[in-house]
């Protein structure tokens, strides 16, 4: 088998042939699936390697002193052999891995052949195609969690008992230095316990990842960003806890943490940073210094590591191996989000290109996996994963109305996109009479009553629902709420447009066709506008009708979000492409006359862009290029669509050109980009009146959907995902 070695004497790092360890009994052999790079702990010791002589003993004082007792029980030439012998040896790399159970050992009873684990231990857990790992390193990985998710098992629980050190409280303050890997995993686990965060690290990305994660405010510790921060989220008393998760040889953490601790305040040391603690201010406030010793009670004791000796749990509740459980569990519920940690996945036989990249700054990371080769029916690697797109099953006639009375409307919610992009295209339109806006709150129902003269305000949905004079209802409101409200109007035989996205889930999209399958009510639209736009159909027709296969690229510059927006907030509300992807997706699908076959998506961490090949049935492929990290003053949107010879290009809606025997470019600018609310909404209307089908085929809104939640099931899997048509 193969792992990653390196000598500490010449510093060589490589992918070695080894044996295989045998399987002993007391744990299990794990066949690897990913492993983490810890970008902290083993950066400093391949640097280290790198070093002479004299700079590795600079380094490591604690093994000069050791070196220094060994000549002076056994002699120079006995300690200088001892020496050489050691450094002049492979030595591995790796701690935190996930794989799978091949082969159990003897007194081996919770786990079996097949079953996937994540492991712990730089003697255990290493970067190695397989690993012999002792029970109380190893625990199962919750059923849904990913395997590179499960993979920072190891680091999270490191993360986790630093947190358990500090006691947080619900309510206090906190302040984490240092925002590498361990500082951002300690961000999510103190917001997840009610506690309020601020970050400290001078790279402007790892803060502006620290924020999107859940901490309060984040900055330069060398400015008075933090300090501000502190003294208003503290009412000036101090933060009640610091977490110094930095490294290096300054002691500006440590004196950091004395400056904005509160009276009696508690410091807690996660990484391996400096310590001179200035005795003044540590002992004016009397703070409360605390180590935490890596995964938790058991580490460094051979009885519980290697013999299997639990503690009862009576005396000790959290062991290593209990963090480590208890961080899986918190990955698996979505309290903890690696997701966005990760900055690249290597294969594993890159293993040495990868740390080379990563010690020269080429790769600037804050996790990096890697991952193994793949396993015949063992992982998510053994098949590319599959996201079935629902059936559409009609059970009956959709509903009739008169077409010589004007289509009655109700709004659910009247928040700024319907009050901006919809209503004032429908409230001066023949034929149309608003009904009915429904709100959470009074006074904006009251507001859009008055705004867009709707003939009646409310906060009762039901009422609304149930109002047989009422044709169809606009589903503008949170994404969360989407597909629930869409299949209680659907059941009550509203013809229903709703905002996208449909569905954040796989199971609410089946809800949501359920609906349709129980009512034969299939009036559904969902907010896809830019297929309706002027410029981009007439663009379309001019490029005229394909033979061949086509290449589209899509750029979509979505901008940063404000702090605060809801749609930030990824645990109810999805993510930001869950709730807008599927805009392009549909673009892309409506151009190429097809919906896509399969996804694929990678992204790099320390922000939201995603890069999304979409494959379709003839071999045509969509790029869409999904970037929240570019300038403002670039173009939002631009499209190029390549095929047998001739090519479209779409510049933001403002102009468009088609290429071919005869160039066309759009004759001149329009007022304003018109991205095709008004023609949308005259498509949905005059279906509505006349019982005409949907401007848009119910069975591509749920293929568009099925894809966009793809994206998702792809980052988390790191391989393209089939969609499979419906059984």
């Amino acid at each position: 088998m193969k792992q990653v070695v390196q000598n500490y004497k010449s510093g060589e790092l490589t992918v070695l042939d080894v044996p295989v360890p045998g399987c002993k009994p007391g744990g299990v052999l794990v066949r690897s699936a990913y492993s983490l790079i810890s970008t902290g702990t083993e950066l400093m010791k391949v640097s280290e390697a790198g070093m002479s002589m004299v700079g590795k003993a600079r380094s490591r004082p604690d093994q000069v002193a050791k070196v220094m007792q060994s000549v002076a029980t056994n002699g120079v030439p006995a300690t200088y052999r001892k020496v050489m012998g050691k450094l002049d040896s492979y030595t591995p790399l790796g701690y935190s891995l996930c794989g799978v159970v091949e082969q159990v050992g003897a007194g081996i009873d919770d786990v079996k052949a097949g079953d996937l684990v994540a492991c712990a231990g730089n003697e255990h857990a290493l970067h190695a195609e397989l690993n012999w790992v002792p029970k109380n390193l190893y625990t199962p990985v919750p059923d849904g969690l990913a395997p590179r998710h499960a993979a920072f098992g190891t680091v999270g629980s490191i993360a986790l008992q630093g947190v358990r050190q500090g006691e947080p409280q619900l309510g206090e303050v906190a302040l984490v230095i240092g925002l590498g890997l361990i500082g951002q995993l300690v961000v999510q686990l103190l917001t997840a316990s009610g506690v309020r965060v601020v970050g400290a690290d001078p790279d402007p990305a790892r803060c502006e990842l620290a924020a999107r994660l859940g901490a309060a405010a984040c900055g330069d510790p060398a400015s008075a960003a933090v300090e501000t921060a502190v003294a208003e989220l503290t009412g000036g008393h101090g933060v009640d806890q610091v977490y110094l998760a930095a490294g290096g040889g300054s002691n500006q953490p440590v004196e950091l943490a004395a400056k904005l601790s509160r009276d009696r305040g508690r410091v807690v040391d996660i990484g391996k940073c400096r310590l001179d603690l200035p005795w003044n201010a540590y002992y004016e406030k009397e703070l409360d210094v605390r180590f935490s010793r890596s995964y938790g009670p058991g580490r460094y004791d051979p009885e519980y590591e290697l013999a299997g000796r639990d503690y009862p749990i009576g005396y000790v509740r959290w062991t290593e191996r209990r963090n480590l459980a208890c961080f899986l569990d918190l990955l698996a519920r979505g309290s903890v989000d690696v997701e966005p940690l990760i900055s690249h996945v290597a294969d594993f036989d890159d293993a040495v290109e990868t740390y080379r990249r990563l010690k020269n700054g080429e790769l600037k990371a804050v996790a990096v996996l890697f991952r193994y080769p793949e396993q015949a029916g063992t992982t998510e690697e053994a098949a590319a994963p599959a996201v079935t797109v629902p059936a559409v099953r009609r059970t009956g006639s959709a509903p009739v109305r008169a077409t010589t009375s004007p289509v009655r409307l109700a709004f659910i919610g009247a928040g700024n996109y319907a009050t901006s992009m919809l209503l004032p295209h429908l409230a001066q339109r023949d034929g149309v009479e608003l009904s009915t806006v429904v709100t959470t709150t009074a006074l904006s129902a009251a507001n859009a009553q008055r705004k867009f003269g709707f003939a009646g305000a409310t906060t009762d949905l039901d009422a609304v629902l149930g109002d047989k004079t009422i044709d169809a209802v606009f589903v503008v409101t949170r994404h969360s709420s989407h597909a629930e409200l869409t299949r209680k109007a659907l059941l009550a035989g509203k013809a229903v447009f709703v905002e996208k996205p449909l569905a954040l889930t796989e199971d609410e999209l089946a809800g949501v066709l359920a609906a349709v399958e129980e009512s034969g009510n299939d009036r559904l639209q969902v907010g896809f506008n830019r297929r309706f736009a002027p410029l981009l159909t007439e663009a379309k027709q001019r490029f005229g009708v394909r033979t061949g296969p086509a290449s589209l690229r899509y750029l979509i510059n979505a901008g940063r979000l404000d702090h605060g927006s809801w749609y930030l907030r990824q645990g109810t509300e999805g993510t930001r492409f869950a709730g807008e992807g599927g805009h392009f997706i549909d673009t892309a699908s409506w151009l190429l006359d097809a919906d896509p076959v399969s996804v694929y998506a990678t992204a790099p961490s320390g922000n939201e862009d995603l890069q999304i090949a979409l494959r379709y049935p003839d071999g045509s492929t969509a790029t869409l290029s999904y970037v929240t990290s570019g300038p403002a003053g670039f173009p939002k949107e631009t499209l190029d669509l390549i095929a047998d010879g001739r090519a479209l290009r779409l510049d933001d809606f403002v102009r468009a050109s088609v290429y071919g025997r005869k160039r066309w470019v759009s004759s001149r600018l329009p007022k304003a980009r018109d991205k095709g609310q008004n023609a949308e909404l005259a498509a949905f209307v005059k279906a509505v009146r006349t019982g005409d089908p949907m401007p848009v085929p119910l069975e591509s809104l749920v293929a568009t959907t099925a894809a966009t939640l793809a994206v998702q099931t792809g980052l988390a899997s790191g391989a393209p995902v089939t969609l499979e048509p419906p059984r």
